[in-house]
This record gives C-alpha cells, structure tokens and sequence, in this order.
C-alpha cells in the first residue's frame, strides 16, 4: 500500500487546513510502534540515495514549510540521519540579502537546486513570498498574487529537467505550538532557536493559514506534489516524511549503470 495517498493533495482539490486532523497517526498507537518503519526507512533511503547518485539521471528536491516550531529542523535531523554529506545538503532560507533582493525572486532559489545525482532539502523555500510577505504585506498584493504561476512555471522547468518534487506542509495545531514555544523559553539548550518575533508571530495565525491554503491550492500539481503531514506528535511526522519519500524514490525505478568498459578484460597488477 502506498501511504503517500493519505497526505497527498488532489491536483484542483482546493485545502482547507481545518480539514486535515495535525493529530492523526493512521493505524500506530505511539512511538514505539512507528519505531522500526522508520529505522527501514532511514536504512532504504541509504541504498537509494546510492543508486541516485550513482545514475546521476534525477535530483531529488525536498520541500520543507511549516508555522513556527512545526518540525523542520527535527525532520531534517531525524529522517535525513542515514543521508551520505557527500551527496546531500540541506539550504535554509533567511530573510534575503542585498544581493539576492536586487534579482528577481526565484534568482536565489535556482542557484540552489540539487544536480542530478544530488539531494537538495529545502528548510523554507521560494514558497516563503507568497507567504510572509503577504502576511505583512512587504510587496503589493499585484507582485505575489503573480507569483504564483511564477513559481508553478518554476516548478514544472524543474521537473521537466528530472528534478523529482517533494513538497511537505507540516501542519500543527496552535496549542501545540504554543506548547513547544514554551519548552524551548524553559530549556537552555533550546532557547537560542527562539525570538520575540516568533511570539509576535502567532498573532498572525489565521493569515498565515489562509496564505498557506491558498498556496497549497494553487501551487499544487501531480509533477510537484504538496503533502500535508500530520505534525503534532513528532515521531509520526518523521516516519511519514521518510515512508514518502523512500516511495517516490522506488517509483523511479533507477538501476546501476553499465560500465564504459568490459571488466572481464581487466588485470590488476
């Protein structure tokens, strides 16, 4: 069975993030039961990334969004463990600097797209300039109501280039992040991840939702797949992520390639 199915957005289904339950575990009862699938999973991952890399005929973009708190960084530290450096890497996107404002949005982005052979992912994205700078309105509503198709036209360049397109929301609730704002104000090895501006931003909830909906709508296409995991227990986000991805990976069906040479006619001296 493919569980991708169950995260998936429908190509034209419009979301509704009150919809998807950020709760759910499917049929796992705790941590201990998703345990061994995602050990699988990490040590599947591992052969396939070999086989990525040594075909060099795909590069594989993973998309992480999410509010605040919701898991990127522990998502990328727990499911992307078993990932070879040499071949991975992973490009956090900040507020964007002088350079990168004095070119068009997307100028930043491409720079950083994975080769083929290689794994790229994604802790934010170009998806972030129709997300915050809507939200407080940085650019007049004309320049991200564009982008849009701007970044759908993006996408389907990528793909058509053998760029394979993960795209993960990791959908919370609003008490849990509040939840998990709080552990990191009490634990010290934690709080350095944390600003008042984070605080500042659970103001602007439902907007960032409604902007969420509406990217996750438009920008969705069976070629750059938007998936919306359930994040509120950590454990089942991260075996969903990587039962996602191992999927997509088998679904290319990559082989090893032929040598350029007939190894029967070497001798080792």
């Amino acid at each position: 069975m493919k569980w991708s199915k169950h995260f998936r957005v429908k190509p034209g289904q419009a979301v509704r993030l009150a919809d998807w339950d950020a709760t759910w575990t499917g049929s796992f009862k705790d941590k201990d039961d998703a345990r061994d699938g995602l050990r699988e999973n990490i040590a599947r991952m591992d052969e396939l990334q070999y086989l990525l890399y040594a075909q060099r005929k795909y590069a594989l973009l993973i998309v992480l969004q999410g509010m605040d708190a919701s898991g990127k960084d522990g998502t990328i530290r727990h499911v992307m463990s078993g990932l070879n450096p040499q071949s991975c890497y992973v490009q956090a996107f900040k507020e964007p600097t002088p350079e990168e404002l004095d070119h068009d949005f997307l100028w930043r982005i491409h720079h950083a797209v994975p080769g083929r052979g290689e794994i790229g992912i994604f802790n934010r994205s170009h998806y972030e300039d129709v997300l915050v700078v809507r939200v407080h309105d940085l650019v007049p509503r004309r320049v991200w109501g564009q982008r849009y198709d701007q970044i759908k036209a993006f996408e389907r360049i990528l793909t058509e280039n053998n760029v394979v397109i993960l795209k993960f929301f990791l959908n919370t609730s609003r008490d849990e992040q509040r939840v998990r704002l709080q552990d990191r104000l009490k634990d010290p090895t934690k709080r350095w991840k944390i600003s008042p501006a984070d605080f500042a931003e659970r103001k602007y909830w439902s907007a960032y939702q409604q902007a969420y909906e509406e990217a996750l709508t438009k920008c969705n296409a069976a070629h750059a797949p938007w998936f919306v995991i359930p994040a509120d227990h950590r454990w089942f986000r991260n075996w969903a992520v990587s039962q996602i991805i191992v999927e997509a990976l088998e679904g290319l069906k990559m082989k090893f390639p032929r040598p350029k040479f007939n190894a029967a006619h070497i001798r080792i001296p």
